[in-house]
């Protein structure tokens, strides 16, 4: 087994095996205190670099960025109940996902992550190991990218945990991909597979004891896909650089959501083949498994945070090139039609249907709404 294989089994044995641990032994929030919690996040994650002029621990942060960048921001805010669920999601989850999220935000503009502010609130009955564990999780998302932390607030909370964060990236003018720029005539693309990551909460929610044989089982790849996600920052900056893509958007609500905000923001419809949605093996036999239908799921199920992306048909050869030195894939799933055709999934036999806007919505209430972390999944 590799050594990543190595590791991503013992993800999932902590992950299914948390609530069976003794209680910490750490002080608590209230004995650590507000100053105390601060001293601890400055100790544990402040980050020193030559662009980090002011981090944690003044008024505001003070940053410097590379001359001629323009400064990307997103922020989201995560609560608990609505977005994650302490039942089944470790708080090393919360933070791992909540970093993901918000570099995918970044990755779906073409830019590059640079910092990271978080504001928390948390009852003071949990303790420090829960905050230095949501903490660990932000940092083990945001290591690869090189992501400093700088910043945030804390406070104690009377009805849950609640975590809102603010990345800050940057990208050169001429290489910020939008939602605006696709054209008639596009070619609509997604990076890896659909579904997995709505199949694996699945298995979270409804199966207490995940199977845990050695190697690479189904259910552990799916559990994988959805609580140890890969924002595509390094994938969307060659698209970027290249100018293969003429606009973006990641897949945080699920396609069939995504694509409408994508083509409501470029002003146009699209036309997806049914047949050619990239799904995986895994996810296959568990649709099959579970008498559920694979290509509705995996038009409504969120949180993949792969990228939706339009092309010019010219380069659709530099695309193939680039999925074959990459051994990744870029999958052609359609093509960008005129508005007043809407969007319409074909399917082998030539039939045609529309595809509705699906997908997590906060403030609508519905009866089958699966309120998952981020909140951004619906069964119908």
């Amino acid at each position: 087994m590799s050594p990543r294989a190595r590791t991503q089994d013992k993800a999932i044995s902590r992950q299914s095996s948390h609530r069976r641990q003794p209680p910490s032994r750490s002080p608590s929030l209230s004995q650590l205190g507000e100053l105390g919690v601060i001293h601890l996040l400055r100790r544990r994650f402040a980050t020193r670099t030559r662009s980090i002029i002011q981090g944690i621990g003044d008024d505001a942060a003070i940053v410097r960025l590379p001359a001629g960048h323009l400064l990307l921001a997103s922020t989201d805010l995560l609560v608990e109940g609505i977005h994650f669920d302490l039942r089944y999601h470790t708080f090393g989850d919360i933070g791992y996902r909540a970093a993901v999220a918000n570099l995918s935000d970044i990755a779906a503009m073409g830019g590059t992550p640079r910092y990271l502010l978080t504001s928390l609130a948390l009852p003071a009955r949990y303790r420090q190991d829960d905050l230095e564990t949501l903490y660990q999780g932000l940092h083990t998302a945001c290591q690869p990218y090189r992501l400093s932390l700088i910043g945030g607030d804390t406070s104690s909370s009377l009805s849950g945990v609640f975590l809102a964060i603010t990345i800050i990236g940057s990208a050169l003018p001429d290489q910020i991909l939008t939602r605006q720029g696709a054209r008639i005539g596009d070619l609509v693309y997604v990076t890896g597979t659909l579904g997995d990551a709505g199949a694996g909460l699945e298995i979270l929610r409804h199966h207490t004891k995940p199977t845990r044989r050695r190697g690479r089982t189904d259910e552990q790849f799916l559990l994988l896909r959805h609580l140890r996600p890969i924002p595509r920052v390094g994938l969307a900056r060659r698209l970027s650089c290249l100018r293969l893509a003429t606009a973006a958007i990641d897949l945080s609500d699920g396609l069939a959501s995504d694509l409408h905000h994508l083509c409501a923001e470029s002003g146009v419809g699209a036309r997806i083949w049914a047949g050619a949605l990239p799904l995986s093996p895994a996810f296959r036999r568990f649709m099959t498994r579970t008498l559920q239908d694979a290509l509705d799921t995996a038009l409504t199920s969120g949180e993949d945070f792969e990228l939706l992306f339009t092309a010019s048909p010219t380069s659709r050869s530099r695309l193939d090139r680039l999925a074959r030195s990459l051994d990744f894939p870029l999958t052609c799933i359609g093509e960008i039609t005129s508005k007043r055709e809407g969007i319409t999934l074909k399917h082998e036999d030539g039939s045609c249907r529309q595809i509705p806007t699906a997908g997590y919505t906060h403030f609508r209430q519905t009866k089958k709404a699966s309120h998952t972390l981020y909140g951004r999944v619906s069964t119908g």
